[in-house]
């Protein structure tokens, strides 16, 4: 767009400037992951004098965080609807909040009318096309639905984020101020790999056919998922995230979309996550669209998709199939995300499947990952309705259609060795017979 700067300069200021502007909002958001702009936060922040308990909604963040700290709880009040390492402290805490809820809602909880409704929103967003549209780059979810419900929005224009395609644009027109500063997106590089990953990996590649079409979440396990698809062949993805594991399948000519009878020939996804080299693979490139959360994350979307796969971890599996995904020693540790929203649609899915992968015990072998039971109030995530496939390293048990005496006897197979015999007793001691 030719001399947008002149014709937008009266939006144009310092992020200084900026917070100035919003410093009678009750409620604000961000742009989630790596479409918040850490100018404009560090800036709320150098600026906390303005405010007293301004309410701070949103989901993942990888910035400092210094709004969710104990020192600021006098002018900030953080509110989590997903959980990361630095906002875990005040998520458990006197000084924050959680907010449980589906990835999928999320958009309708921040858009127009919706509960959380931003008085400000606060992003980063690509340089504008010659019609005068931004691209919101790097997170549509809820990110859209956000800006277009905030009274104020502020926008950072950075010609690092990349210009991606689909339902995911603004126009300048609907930003009321405007921050020109060019800074690096944050990458997140590929999680480290291990034997164990592997294993797991290799029993969860075993369930996928050529032509699938595939969502894979969040964590090491779903990464090493990747290395063992490299004999498939046309495989799709509709995923509410899309790493760099994708675009080299891509580039490798195993993930070709073509066999996708919705959205074929297109990688659906709701936000990016990882590197440079996805971020300029991304870039206006019409092979990946970027939707809103309500669209990629609906179930009923979801399972339009045949044979669709869905790959989340968990934390532990019950005896009964009840999966925690987000509670580790009485906290809350993160959050359902969108693993029930893929859950339930791959499993609505003509000829789709749902698998939790999980470590049979943590780290240090001590602990077993697949308990007798839950202690007592840790939340269930994906409930035993839900549940088709749960996968460690010593197997893989299919508890879709199972009685609980079934389920049991399947789970404690691929259990830990050195954990079964307890396991086996107290699942003998309630359900008589085992």
């Amino acid at each position: 767009m030719k001399n947008w700067q002149e014709k937008y300069k009266t939006k144009i200021c310092s992020p200084d400037e900026a917070i100035q502007k919003i410093k009678s909002a009750k409620r604000i958001s961000f742009g989630h992951i790596c479409s918040e702009s850490t100018v404009l936060t560090e800036a709320l922040v150098r600026n906390k004098q303005l405010f007293k308990k301004l309410e701070i909604d949103h989901l993942l963040s990888i910035g400092k965080c210094e709004y969710a700290k104990e020192e600021n709880s006098e002018y900030f009040h953080h509110n989590a609807l997903f959980i990361g390492p630095k906002t875990r402290e005040a998520a458990n805490s006197f000084y924050g909040d959680y907010t449980p809820i589906f990835f999928y809602q999320t958009a309708k909880i921040f858009g127009k009318d919706g509960d959380l409704a931003p008085d400000a929103m606060l992003l980063q967003v690509s340089p504008p096309d010659e019609n005068g549209y931004c691209s919101y780059g790097l997170s549509c979810d809820y990110t859209k639905s956000a800006t277009e419900s905030a009274k104020i929005v502020i926008a950072q224009i950075n010609k690092f984020v990349p210009r991606t395609l689909g339902n995911c644009f603004v126009h300048l027109d609907d930003i009321d101020y405007i921050i020109l500063e060019d800074t690096p997106i944050p990458e997140i590089p590929a999680p480290v790999i291990g034997e164990l990953e592997e294993k797991i990996g290799a029993n969860c590649a075993s369930l996928i056919n050529d032509g699938d079409t595939l969502q894979l979440g969040i964590g090491a396990i779903p990464f090493a998922v990747l290395n063992f698809l490299k004999q498939k062949k046309d495989l799709g993805i509709h995923s509410e995230m899309v790493s760099d594991g994708i675009v080299d399948l891509i580039q490798a000519g195993v993930i070709t979309n073509k066999k996708k009878n919705f959205n074929p020939n297109k990688v659906i996804a709701t936000f990016l996550l990882g590197t440079k080299k996805l971020y300029d693979y991304a870039d206006n490139n019409p092979a990946i669209e970027l939707h809103p959360v309500d669209y990629v994350n609906n179930p009923m979307i979801i399972a339009q998709n045949d044979n669709m796969i869905s790959i989340n971890s968990a934390i532990q599996v019950d005896l009964m199939g009840q999966v925690n995904a987000e509670y580790i020693n009485t906290k809350q540790f993160s959050g359902p995300g969108g693993q029930v929203d893929f859950v339930r649609g791959a499993t609505m899915s003509n000829g789709g499947k749902s698998i939790i992968a999980l470590p049979s015990t943590t780290a240090d072998e001590k602990i077993s990952k697949i308990v007798f039971t839950f202690e007592e109030g840790v939340p269930i995530t994906t409930t035993r309705n839900d549940v088709d496939y749960i996968i460690t390293e010593y197997g893989i048990a299919h508890l879709k259609g199972k009685t609980l005496r079934e389920r049991a006897k399947l789970l404690i197979e691929i259990a830990h060795p050195k954990f079964r015999e307890d396991l086996r007793k107290k699942a003998i001691e309630k359900f008589k017979i085992l």
